[in-house]
């Protein structure tokens, strides 16, 4: 029943429903935050890369973006494409670390390879704006592009597509078909 209800949680969490974590008891939710804590500390990276999230966001447990930062670091070092993608999102946007949009591109590269829609999102937009990296919409439509296609919430993919859709105005056919070939390859690797 435990292992069952982690799933449960860990889904949502991962896809930022935490409307059915506040519709807990807070003492399910203390109980789960205990249950995770020690499956984080033996080593299972999905329960840290999962601690990790419930203290950047604050749920059951005071937010804590230096304690976010510990348990995410340990699941991406285990290659936990989720942790990796949380990792850059902390670094692109400063919290609990200085802001580093270098370190944020290594992580959400990192997530990307593994086809974290997430990071495959970022990517886009850290290579719409040129942050890092020189502006390139090819590499942007190419990484919007693979992001529709990994996301399996509908949301979530309208909203790559949306990004993709609108820097396709700024280019030329010919670099639309570039980032749509770029695509196609990368899902061959």
């Amino acid at each position: 029943m435990k292992t069952r209800r982690f799933l449960i949680v860990v889904m949502f969490l991962f896809t930022s429903a935490t409307s059915l974590w506040e519709a807990w008891s807070s003492e399910d939710q203390d109980g789960f935050v205990d249950w995770l804590k020690n499956r984080a500390a033996q080593g299972d990276a999905k329960a840290q890369s999962s601690l990790g999230l419930v203290y950047y966001k604050g749920l059951a447990v005071p937010q804590d973006y230096t304690e976010a930062l510990k348990w995410f670091r340990l699941a991406a070092a285990q290659r936990d494409a989720m942790a990796q993608a949380n990792l850059g999102i902390m670094y692109y946007d400063g919290q609990g670390v200085p802001q580093d949009y270098t370190e944020a591109l290594k992580w959400f590269r990192l997530a990307a390879a593994q086809r974290d829609a997430t990071a495959q999102t970022n990517l886009g937009f850290i290579y719409t704006n040129g942050q890092s990296v020189p502006q390139d919409y090819v590499q942007a439509h190419k990484w919007f592009n693979l992001a529709a296609a990994n996301f399996t919430a509908e949301p979530d993919r309208d909203k790559a597509v949306k990004a993709r859709d609108a820097l396709a105005t700024r280019m030329t056919p010919a670099q639309i078909a570039e980032a749509q070939k770029l695509a196609r390859e990368w899902k061959k690797q």
